[in-house]
């Protein structure tokens, strides 16, 4: 593998380095050798070629951090590797704040050197061998465990498992294994929807049940806030590989105490999931006791105006004690500025609830733009997207001046999405709604294999529209669509990121408890 690699050596002793340099002529490598600094620059301006450069610091002449600073002026982009006598911690500050890409003290040995290009040339490759070798001795132990009856919290951890090598061969490039991860998953998420199938309408009588929206609030929040300000901060549509990539992020400053999980409800849409979350009740209960405030799908006017009083309901309901909250909904440029302007007011509550829509913005922007669908054309550069948007958010620096202060912080969603491919023709009345994952109507027609069928709504704890209305549950990764221009559509609603069905993206989400470092 080091054919071809071309290595730039500069150092006033060149001639003590005759061991080294035919160690690495043997390995393969390709050595030019300098004795100052100006000689090095010359050979990198003919010949920008090199794979690596090796620079003594204690040159006649340019020091080894004088010619760096010439060489980057030529050839930013060339790994250096700054060797010296000096220990000086200043040195170090010095040549690591100039983006060297390794350090070594002398005297240097041929595996010191060795290793050196290894991590520098070879990182990727050796990784992505490293990463592809585990992920094949993993693979029977998943599809194993995948088709052995899983009981819901082992779903939870065959999925986090899955995401873990998703990211992991995405960032070793490996797109064969890739390819083969995706099918597994694919794999994973037929079990899961089996699974869902059989046992969903028992868990709505079930106390074995996993905590879901409804119980969220109750099991999982509530029980950790202590003495200190609280904030529980919802990101709608928030998949558990999209907290993967923000986690790094948010681990500058804060600590993760613990990572927990739920189940959404179904259906797995805001509408019904979030307004779960904040009322402590299930959607049929919701509509029974706020009937002026909940809406169907069929019914005209806003779906989610009305989480601040489900909140104060719920609060009221299970709280010991007075508590001072307030309530937070983010979903534009301005309402975003302005939380971040206001966030160390939200020290004086006991508990403020912050719901972000941006992630749910951008999938459903997404479907409707074609330069989003570019830049976010697979679950890789989603999550990609996710983390630029995170990393430069109004949010980030508000979570930033909260980080300064003792603090407890929630994070987590009401449901996550999945990037459709399979449509599944449905035919309804002009009633039935238009949800891709989701139907409710009545005399609904559909291939049975696709869906979870829900005849009697109360039996999910949902609403009923109408006296013989039904739900309808998109299963992995199937879509709905109407006979009617059947191709147009699903040539624009495939591989967009749907949300309301069964699928371990949509339905497990993360819950995640941290504090300031």
């Amino acid at each position: 593998m080091t054919n071809n690699i071309q290595i730039l050596w500069a150092d006033d002793e060149i001639d003590l380095l005759k061991p080294q340099l035919m160690f690495l002529e043997k390995k393969g490598y390709e050595v030019t050798t300098v004795s100052n600094g100006y000689d090095a620059i010359e050979e990198i301006e003919e010949n920008g070629d090199f794979d690596c450069v090796f620079l003594d610091e204690s040159m006649p002449g340019l020091t080894g951090l004088e010619t760096l600073a010439k060489l980057r002026e030529v050839n930013k982009n060339v790994p250096v590797v700054m060797i010296t006598k000096n220990e000086a911690e200043t040195l170090m500050d010095q040549a690591i704040g100039s983006e060297i890409s390794d350090f070594l003290l002398k005297p240097v040995n041929p595996n010191q050197i060795l290793l050196s290009l290894k991590k520098i040339i070879d990182n990727q490759r050796l990784v992505r061998e490293k990463t592809v070798q585990d992920y094949q001795q993993e693979f029977r132990q998943i599809l194993m465990e995948i088709n052995s009856q899983l009981d819901h919290a082992e779903w939870v951890d065959i999925y986090r498992k899955i995401i873990n090598w998703e990211l992991k061969l995405s960032e070793s490039q490996s797109d064969q294994m890739q390819d083969i991860l995706t099918m597994q998953k694919s794999e994973a998420n037929t079990e899961f929807s089996k699974f869902v199938n059989k046992n969903y309408l028992d868990w709505m009588q079930d106390d074995d049940a996993p905590t879901m929206s409804d119980s969220l609030m109750r099991k999982k929040l509530i029980p950790k806030i202590k003495d200190k300000p609280a904030v529980f901060l919802l990101l709608d549509n928030l998949r558990y590989d999209q907290w993967a990539v923000l986690e790094p992020i948010f681990n500058q400053l804060f600590k993760v105490q613990s990572e927990d999980y739920f189940y959404s409800i179904l259906p797995t849409a805001t509408q019904y999931s979030r307004n779960a979350i904040f009322s402590g009740m299930m959607p049929a209960d919701i509509a029974k006791h706020f009937p002026d405030l909940w809406k169907n799908d069929n019914e005209e006017g806003g779906k989610n105006l009305h989480e601040a009083e489900f909140l104060e309901y719920q609060i009221k309901r299970i709280w010991k004690k007075e508590i001072k909250h307030e309530y937070i909904k983010v979903s534009n440029t301005w309402q975003a500025n302005d939380m971040e302007s206001k966030v160390l007011n939200y020290l004086n509550n006991d508990l403020t609830v912050i719901v972000y829509n941006f992630i749910d913005m951008l999938s459903h922007a997404r479907t409707e733009m074609e330069v989003l669908k570019e830049l976010a054309g697979d679950e890789r550069a989603y999550r990609s997207l996710t983390r630029s948007w995170f990393l430069h958010s109004p949010l980030w620096n508000a979570l930033q001046k909260l980080a300064e202060h003792d603090i407890d912080l929630f994070v987590s969603t009401d449901h996550g999405t999945i990037r459709v491919k399979q449509p599944s023709k449905v035919v309804g009345d002009r009633e039935t709604t238009t949800n891709l994952r989701y139907k409710v109507g009545r005399n609904l027609k559909y291939d049975s294999k696709d869906v979870l069928e829900v005849r009697d709504p109360s039996d999910a704890h949902l609403p009923r529209p109408n006296v013989s209305s039904r739900f309808i549950f998109a299963k992995e990764d199937k879509f709905f669509l109407y006979p009617n221009n059947y191709n147009y559509y699903n040539n624009y609603y495939k591989n967009t990121f749907q949300h309301g069905g069964i699928s371990l993206e949509e339905m497990i989400c993360p819950f995640i408890h941290l504090t300031p470092k």
